[in-house]
This record gives structure tokens, C-alpha cells and sequence, in this order.
């Protein structure tokens, strides 16, 4: 498995020379640094630490500081692992781009979930409104009464599907494709949607389905025309 971090910048289209139209997300890959090693000897599992985006000194921790300096490179901002045995070989220190992966293959990309504050058990849940005809009174989509139904002893069980934060949440898009890697711009283009709002950090790992590669697309090339 093979994966990096990344920020998503938006959606755009681009076309396949039998004019077949594409929707893809833009992901900006700024460079990352390999800032760990975990080995099976010493850490039980094989894994390598990725660091992206620098931080001023005057910003950092202490402890942030003096973990980026044991790699040789500035105070990072985010900090992810990848389980990999692909990227084993690459030394503390050593960089990472877009270029890890190529157009066609298949990759998982994780992300947070855009937030959409609190919201009542209908949008939320799915649940069904009450009666809107005369007595009801204005409680539509309230969820009514939960805790006298006569046997929970008035106990509302955890779980219960309720109004509630929606959104914000840990969440992964499996399976989409990669159709292009513009290293000239630094980012991937993914078919699909992926989690997350706009320059929200996101990760892009091989994706877990068996199927990890296919044909990549031909696109049209519009430079040729200029």
C-alpha cells in the first residue's frame, strides 16, 4: 500500500479524446517528508511517518521541533502513518510527491466531512414527520416522546437515532481512480468525489479493493492547439 497527504482544492471536469466528459477532484500535493520509520523489530508493524506543510519555529512545540530536526526538516503541521510495505525502503528525511502514484490507478481517499452543525432528527436521521393536519399542533418534526413507551422504565437506550451534530466526521471514498498526475501543478485528479470541504486535508492511499490498477484514460490535450 502506498499513500500521501494531500489538500482538496475543488471539482472540475476534463475530457477523454472520444469525448467522454469526467468529473474529477483536484488534490494539491505539497510535498511530504518521511519523518519516521516504524519497523517490525522495534514498533510490531511496518510503517513510515509523513509529514506536510512547514511550520514556523516560533509556532511549534517543542516536542514537534525536535522530532522534525531527527529527520532533518522543518516543524510539520500535520502528521500521518501509512502502513506500507511499498514505501519501506524510503529513508527518514526523504520526500514524497504526486508522483508516488499514476494515472489508472485505484486509490481510497480519507478525509473529514464537511460540517453542517446541529440538525433535527428528520434531515439527520431520515426520520418520517408527524401528522400536518389540524390538533397536531406546530410540532411537525419534533420526534415525540421516547422514554414512556411502558418498557424501558423511562430510560432512553444509547443509540437512540436523535437530533444531533451532523457531519464532521472521519469518512472514506473507496475505490475512485486516478486520471491524470499534473506534477507541473502539483496535484492528482481523481474521478469522483471526495470527502471533505474545500482545502481540507485529505489522505490517498492504494485502495484496498482487490482491483488496484487499470488502463488509464487518454485525455484530450489542449496545448497541441496552441
Amino acid at each position: 500500500m502506498k499513500g500521501i497527504m494531500g489538500r482538496k482544492i475543488g471539482m472540475t471536469q476534463v475530457f477523454t479524446t472520444d469525448g467522454t466528459l469526467i468529473p474529477v477532484t483536484v488534490v494539491e500535493v505539497q510535498t511530504n517528508v518521511v519523518t519516521q520509520k516504524k519497523t517490525l523489530e522495534n514498533d510490531g508493524y511496518t510503517a513510515i511517518q509523513l509529514g506536510m506543510e512547514d511550520v514556523k519555529e516560533s509556532k511549534a512545540t517543542k516536542a514537534n521541533i525536535g522530532h522534525a530536526k531527527k529527520a532533518g526538516t522543518e516543524p510539520k503541521r500535520y502528521y500521518r502513518e501509512v502502513i506500507s510495505d511499498e514505501m519501506a525502503d524510503l529513508e527518514v528525511g526523504a520526500e514524497v510527491k504526486a508522483d508516488l502514484f499514476a494515472a489508472g490507478d485505484k486509490v481510497d481517499v480519507q478525509g473529514i466531512s464537511r460540517g453542517k452543525g446541529y440538525m433535527g432528527a428528520i434531515y439527520r436521521n431520515n426520520q418520517h414527520m408527524l401528522l400536518a393536519t389540524h390538533g397536531t399542533g406546530p410540532v411537525h418534526r419534533t420526534p415525540g416522546s421516547m422514554a414512556t413507551i411502558g418498557r424501558n422504565n423511562g430510560y432512553i437506550n444509547k443509540g437512540k437515532a436523535m437530533a444531533g451534530h451532523e457531519g464532521n466526521y472521519t469518512t472514506t471514498n473507496q475505490n475512485l481512480e486516478i486520471i491524470k498526475v499534473d506534477m507541473e501543478h502539483n496535484c492528482l485528479l481523481i474521478k469522483g468525489n471526495v470527502p471533505g470541504p474545500r482545502k481540507g486535508l485529505v489522505i490517498v492511499k492504494t485502495t484496498v479493493k482487490p482491483i488496484k490498477h487499470v488502463d488509464p484514460v487518454e485525455l484530450v490535450d489542449y496545448s497541441k492547439e496552441a
